[in-house]
């Protein structure tokens, strides 16, 4: 080694292997990250969702939002949401708002309607009470959303086993939420006598209210507003009901004829 070449020659050799075993862990562990966090081969990768513009609101049909929200509950279902950015939603909404549809849901913490039809910031307006039932306030609300804000749908979805329905049924009264529960009786007075036990016990009967109470505030809709009304008969907008199931996620989507 007194050689200053052969010197030379050593450490630049040892650098080398170094340098190349280094690099081959490196790789190894780079290859194990990736493999640890690639999706699952039927998860749905793409560009990330944005919200609404005004051109894509213009372009929807009542019945091409409606394609949108059971689109987002069997992507829900599946575990395969779109994937969103939702700081820059945040920033791209800030100016000004282009939903494409109106929902009426229950106030259930198992039935977040945004999450269960995979809709992000900026693309539907959200209207949720106990038993989702309808009032002067919320009735003024979708005629915001529709008439002045472009808003395409209406769509009222009830859920199973819902805490509500089964307070009406039973006739349970508590301050203020008596009066929104008497707002479910012509539901359970809609829902034929079958033998079985009318109470919430029975969740057949509870469940059959529900989806009754679905189809009268449908019809309450068309009946209670003009404006509203006039845009459902000119197709303007659409108008649907639908029942989450809370044990499987899945919203089955009905319209008045299909009744």
């Amino acid at each position: 080694m007194k050689n200053p070449l052969n010197r030379y020659l050593w450490f630049a050799g040892l650098a080398l292997a170094f340098a190349i075993a280094t690099g081959c862990q490196s790789s190894k562990n780079s290859s194990d990250a990736a493999c640890c966090s690639m999706p699952e081969p039927t998860r749905t990768v793409g560009i990330v969702a944005i919200p609404p513009t005004k051109e894509s609101q213009a372009a929807m049909t009542p019945q091409s939002a409606l394609t949108e929200l059971k689109g987002g509950n069997a992507r829900f279902v599946a575990g395969h949401p779109r994937i969103r950015n939702n700081p820059a939603d945040v920033k791209a909404t800030a100016s000004g708002q282009y939903p494409f549809a109106v929902v009426l849901s229950c106030l259930d913490s198992r039935q977040p309607i945004e999450i269960v039809l995979d809709q992000g910031i900026g693309d539907i307006f959200s209207a949720r009470v106990a038993g989702n039932v309808l009032n002067d306030d919320i009735l003024g609300s979708m005629e915001f959303a529709c008439k002045v804000s472009g808003a395409k749908l209406i769509a009222v979805i009830g859920h199973s086993n819902c805490g509500a329905i089964k307070g009406a049924v039973d006739g349970a009264e508590l301050g203020n939420l008596t009066g929104l529960l008497a707002k479910i009786k012509p539901a359970i007075e809609h829902v034929p006598a079958d033998g079985q036990p009318r109470n919430s016990k029975n969740l057949q009967f509870v469940d059959k209210v529900s989806e009754m109470n679905v189809q009268l505030v449908m019809q309450q809709i068309r009946e209670r507003s003009s404006i509203l009304r006039e845009m459902l008969d000119n197709g303007q907008i659409g108008l649907v009901g639908g029942m989450y199931d809370l044990s499987t996620g899945e919203v089955r989507f009905y319209s008045n004829s299909d009744k």
